[in-house]
């Protein structure tokens, strides 16, 4: 039987799988996956630093090839593959991975939408002037050498590092049970924070970071927040917010938009963007984007997203906000070895790591340099020894066989020197080199040689015996006394160490330091959408099936009555325009559904398009059922606790409801009013409590009554009677009166109307059948509309062909209730009239009594199908109104 092991002991599995795999996370731990706090560098990332080095392969010198390196890295100190220890050192010379890169490269290394680098025998490398600050006084015995894998070099356990390399650099990594994640910054932030650490160690923590505020990623961008950051410079961990830099270009004459992302957040690739992106088009998650292509070249990232017709840049853009890598999220995970043992350190406690390593750098390095002084020192004694008494020891010399043989002498007997006697008066035994005795060398019966002493004065040249030489010895020698001082000095009081670390953290700073590159957005969380959405006035209009848009009211400028208008949306088959009114960018639409359900939206949200688009379907913008369809609209600017919203419908039924009651409806929807069977909204209303309240129908009658005859009511109530209407008549508007100078506009759907003083209109109570507001005759039609009008407004009407024309109130007479009226718009054959909205300037609704333009006319228009239409030319008018010679006179005045 073959016998395995001379002696076997019995072991549990349990103790043995526990001990083996704790030693193996441990080597993962602090030989590969996590940085060292002190020089922020794993050992693969210091040994490519140490190799190059080493050969001299710095900033200054000749490119070598990648390849000379990973030989020299793996032959010497990392037993590893290639392809890791070139992949580490390519990270160390990309440009977008490091903040302040550590190697130069040359050639292909790789680009930040994930393309690899060259292979190593293509690529060429050397150190960059920065890395020299790491690896600086690295052979003056600053830090500690240890044997490599085989035991036949050295290599160092940590650099030296004049700067806080891990934070400026930042690093990642994936351990055994534990991982880091730590963002670059930028160097100026940290040097400037690290030098208030050191001028006061008591600094708090909040104060440091007031002086680093965030990460300052190498690919830009914008750090969207910093409360998360500050919670991860507190605790070790937090989040950072990226978003990518944008700007929107116009691409066409008609208006289209492209979105052009000019940087990416941290770690993310433009083709990981766009191919994302490509995706969802597919899957239909997003809409309003027409192309996709990147542009992107060595000038810089250039991705360009062009959108469709209409469509709002900045929505769209908030879209890919939330579903593209466009927003991404850092996670800080601050954690670093701290004498040899993985922790989670805060921003203080970094610096505070980094400090203690560099106090320590510097009292080796002084040590090393007291060393050398007190050698050198010591070795010029020798040699004013050798000048006071040059024949005698050239005598010895020759005389002696072997030069073992003369260095013993020179060693074995004393020697007179008036030279070294006034050189040693300069000086005390503090001055001895640390391995000779504090009394040795000038006695009694004169001066001594040292081994090193003798063994340089055998190897002088013959130049040196010259009279010119003692001066320089003694020149020499006072000026190492004074060093030696110095050093000293620099030993006793840490003042001055902390003082040699300022300056040397200084002038990093000086040379190396850079203005930021990711800008910082601070109370991300008080910033809206809105906030990048430029104020201004648009038209909204709604058609039939439910077609929205928005278009500039600078589209439209004022023309004469009678005029044929401008195209303000091109309908299809079976469609037309139903609503209109004018709203400011900014502000709220509420809009309620034919269930009688509110939905909440924001004007910016609806899609922005040309005169003849036909706009977006307003169910792409609210969930609503699918047999739900929205027949109100109500502009708001804020809700106000003491305004009201006062429905009507085409039934006669009213309601008031407190407006602060639809402030936060839900994104399904919200109950608005409880609707009988059959009957639908036809318009709603801004109130205060203080106003009349005015109802039109379209067979031409009107009633007015106090609005405080509605008592208000709650979400869910029905509301009580407005109006009696006779049989198949319905109501088509509500007005809120302002004031008696006020004017009433009526239009009828053949395209005629009139102006009457709202004084006409008297008081009624609610309920009753009112009175004559026009006359529906087989001329005018029924009524369509009904708006409040001042002298120097100016009005919108809109067809079901969807022709809009833009007129001024004072171009239409005023005339009494029971006329007929003029002519307001040209009519196409088969063509009716849906609609009219009066427009009121900013200041006007500023002076208001807070109504404005959210004092809606949501009309009923004809449902006849309207022909698809296209532009049509505008056309002037008549600047006065003339009678009709085909109607006949009523005695009421020009029809």
């Amino acid at each position: 039987m073959e016998q395995f092991a001379k002696e076997t002991h019995p072991i549990s599995l349990e103790q043995e799988m526990r001990r083996s795999y704790l030693d193996y996370a441990m080597s993962v731990i602090v030989g590969r996956a996590l940085p060292d706090v002190r020089d922020g560098l794993k050992p693969v990332h210091r040994r490519i630093l140490f190799a190059m080095h080493e050969s001299n392969t710095v900033w200054n010198r000749p490119y070598v090839k990648c390849a000379r390196v990973v030989g020299d890295v793996l032959g010497k100190y990392h037993p590893h593959g290639d392809t890791a220890t070139y992949e580490s050192l390519v990270r160390m010379a990309q440009p977008f991975s490091l903040r302040y890169t550590l190697v130069d490269g040359q050639g292909n290394f790789g680009s930040s939408d994930g393309d690899s680098a060259a292979a190593y025998r293509y690529t060429e490398c050397r150190l960059q002037k920065i890395a020299g600050e790491l690896l600086a006084d690295l052979d003056m015995e600053t830090v500690d050498f240890v044997p490599n894998y085989d035991g036949k070099e050295m290599e160092p356990s940590v650099l030296p590092a004049r700067f806080p390399n891990l934070l400026v650099n930042g690093s990642s990594g994936i351990a055994v049970g534990m991982a880091t994640n730590i963002p670059p910054h930028n160097l100026g932030e940290i040097v400037s924070a690290t030098l208030a650490l050191l001028e006061n160690p008591a600094i708090d923590i909040e104060d440091l970071i007031r002086i680093v505020p965030a990460p300052d990623f190498p690919t830009g961008a914008i750090i969207y927040g910093t409360a998360d950051v500050k919670e991860g410079y507190r605790t070790g961990r937090g989040r950072v917010m990226m978003r990518a830099r944008t700007h929107v270009e116009e691409i066409d004459k008609n208006g289209r938009q492209a979105i052009i992302v000019d940087e990416l957040p941290y770690q993310v690739g433009g083709d990981q963007v766009l191919s994302r992106l490509a995706e969802m088009i597919r899957e239909k998650r997003i809409e309003g984007i027409s192309d996709l292509r990147n542009e992107s070249d060595k000038k810089g990232m250039r991705l360009v997203v062009e959108l469709k017709r209409g469509e709002v840049a900045e929505i769209v853009l908030n879209n890919l906000y939330k579903l593209t890598q466009l927003q991404e999220t850092f996670g800080m995970n601050m954690v670093a070895l701290l004498d040899g043992q993985p922790k989670i350190l805060n921003l203080k406690q970094f610096l505070e790591a980094f400090l203690r390593h560099r106090r320590e750098v510097v009292t080796r390095r002084t040590v090393y340099s007291l060393r050398k002084a007190r050698e050198r020192g010591h070795v010029l004694e020798g040699l004013a020894v050798a000048l006071s008494n040059v024949d005698e020891i050239i005598a010895l010399i020759k005389a002696a066989p072997t030069p073992s043989v003369a260095k013993e002498g020179l060693m074995g007997r004393t020697w007179k020197s008036q030279l070294v006697q006034d050189m040693l008066a300069r000086a005390t035994a503090d001055y001895r080199p640390d391995n000779l005795p504090k009394d040795f060398g000038l006695g009694a019966e004169g001066y001594r040689l040292s081994e090193p002493q003798a063994q340089k004065i055998l190897e002088m040249q013959l130049q040196r015996l010259t009279g010119l030489e003692q001066d320089k010895i003694l020149s020499e020698y006072r000026e190492v006394i004074a060093v030696i001082e110095d050093l000293l000095d620099i030993l006793s009081k840490p003042e001055r160490v902390s003082a040699i670390i300022a300056a040397e953290l200084a002038e990093v700073k000086r040379e190396f330091a850079d203005p930021r590159k990711s800008e910082i957005v601070v109370n991300a969380e008080d910033i809206k959408l809105e906030d990048l959405i430029t104020p201004e006035d648009v038209v909204v209009t709604l058609s039939h099936t439910g077609y929205v848009k928005a278009q500039p009211l600078d589209e439209y400028r004022a023309q004469k009555r009678g005029g044929r208008g401008k195209q303000a949306a091109t309908t299809k088959e079976d469609d037309f325009i139903e609503k209109l009114f004018i709203a400011n960018t900014h502000d709220y639409v509420l809009c309620f559904s034919n269930k009688g359900k509110a939905y909440w939206l924001k004007v910016y949200e609806v899609p922005q398009g040309s005169r003849t688009s036909r706009g977006k379907p307003i169910v792409n913008l609210l969930r609503m059922e699918a047999d739900e369809r929205i027949n109100a609209i109500l502009p708001v600017k804020e809700f106000a606790e003491d305004k009201y919203v006062f429905f009507a419908t085409q039934e006669g039924v009213v309601k008031k409801t407190s407006l602060s009651d639809y402030s936060r409806p839900r994104p399904s929807g919200i109950i608005a009013v409880d609707l009988d069977e059959g009957d639908v909204l036809i318009g709603v209303a801004l109130t205060d409590g203080r106003h009349d309240v005015m109802l039109f129908s379209d067979e031409g009658k009107a009633v007015r009554f106090d609005e405080n005859d509605v008592r208000p009511m709650g979400r869910g109530a029905r509301g009580v009677r407005g109006m009696n209407l006779a049989k198949g008549g319905r109501v088509i508007a509500l007005l809120v009166a302002e004031n008696e100078q006020q004017s009433v506009l009526t239009a009828t759907e053949n395209g005629f109307g009139k102006r009457t003083p709202i004084a006409e209109y008297t008081r009624h109570g609610r309920g009753t059948q009112g009175m004559i507001a026009i006359q529906t005759s087989e001329r005018n039609g029924k009524v369509v509309a009904a708006t409040l009008v001042s002298p120097e407004g100016e009005i919108m009407l809109i067809t079901d062909g969807g022709v809009l024309i833009r007129t001024r109130v004072n171009e239409i007479r005023e005339m009494g209730r029971s006329t007929q009226g003029v002519t307001l718009i040209n009519l196409g054959e088969g063509e009716k009239l849906s609609g009219l909205q009066n427009i009121l300037d900013r200041d006007e609704e500023e002076n208001g009594n807070g109504n404005g333009h959210a004092l809606v006319v949501a009309a009923e228009a004809s449902e006849a199908p309207a022909a698809e239409s296209g532009d049509v030319e505008e056309a002037g008018g008549s600047n006065a109104l003339t009678p009709n010679p085909d109607t006949p006179d009523d005695g009421n005045g020009p029809s």
